[in-house]
């Protein structure tokens, strides 16, 4: 296929626990998987990898049995109340199961303050090996592509990284430019799905999108040769590409991991 390590994302198959996503990672053709610790929002069904220690040993085993690798954790929130040394937890068990990346979003509106917890989230990450990689929504305190590497660049921290997803992307109408001045090294992984027309002018209708119905890559309008012509050329793809409407069809979580999978090859042939 590739020698390009492709992860599958959890919000692709958000129905499965952390041992069946592992199964199903290694029958799709996948080397790796992003596992969430903390969910993303209070709805979303959550499996608690960080409190169950039953569910974790399984996770091992599977993970042992199929040789998948763990690539990224997800997701910690840094907001004006944080306590980093809170994240301690959920650090050790992201690295007891081997993930070497941390997605973390910026919900403070004080850039000050986030970038200095940034700060400090990377100094106690870097003690277990762990990359955290600041992602810019266009609905968070960091909006856009410039922002996230101003802030990331102001924390200066070696383990400290940006995280491109394509959405995202598009979405906040980042440029193929201000990606060309960021550091290979601040890239360690991306996140890759496409996107279907013009930008919403209703920020909770990107809101929507990006939870619910992303598109495969190449079925839909962002310039994806661009974006990975761009971006390193051997940086990990996860596969973040929510498909509800799939989903609520019947359309399994295999197949819809297969189909992705399919699709990200198919257009990684193209650049």
């Amino acid at each position: 296929m590739t020698d390009r390590i492709f992860s599958l994302a959890a919000l692709t198959v958000l129905e499965l626990s952390p041992p069946d996503m592992v199964e199903v990672a290694a029958r799709a053709g996948y080397s790796h998987v992003g596992l969430r610790l903390v969910p993303a929002t209070q709805e979303e069904r959550h499996f608690p990898l960080v409190a169950d220690a039953e569910l974790r040993r399984q996770t091992q085993a599977r993970l042992r049995d199929t040789g998948i690798k763990v690539l990224d954790l997800e997701i910690l929130r840094l907001k004006p109340e944080t306590c980093v040394a809170d994240f301690e937890a959920i650090l050790a068990v992201g690295a007891e199961l081997g993930g070497t990346e941390l997605l973390v979003a910026g919900n403070d509106p004080d850039q000050v303050r986030l970038t200095e917890r940034f700060a400090e989230l990377c100094d106690l990450a870097a003690g277990y090996g762990i990359h955290p990689h600041l992602e810019f929504m266009p609905w968070t305190d960091v909006r856009n592509l410039r922002q996230a590497m101003d802030i990331v660049a102001e924390a200066d921290r070696a383990n400290g990284c940006v995280l491109v997803d394509a959405f995202h992307f598009n979405r906040s109408r980042s440029s193929l430019q201000d990606l060309a001045r960021l550091a290979p090294q601040c890239m360690r992984y991306a996140q890759l799905c496409d996107v279907a027309g013009p930008v919403p002018d209703d920020m909770d209708e990107i809101l929507r999108q990006a939870r619910n119905e992303r598109r495969f890559p190449g079925d839909g309008d962002a310039d994806l040769i661009g974006l990975l012509r761009t971006l390193p050329a051997t940086v990990p793809l996860s596969l973040e590409i929510p498909t509800r409407q799939l989903m609520e069809q019947g359309i399994s979580a295999e197949q819809r991991a297969r189909m992705a999978l399919e699709k990200a090859v198919a257009v990684l042939a193209r650049v």
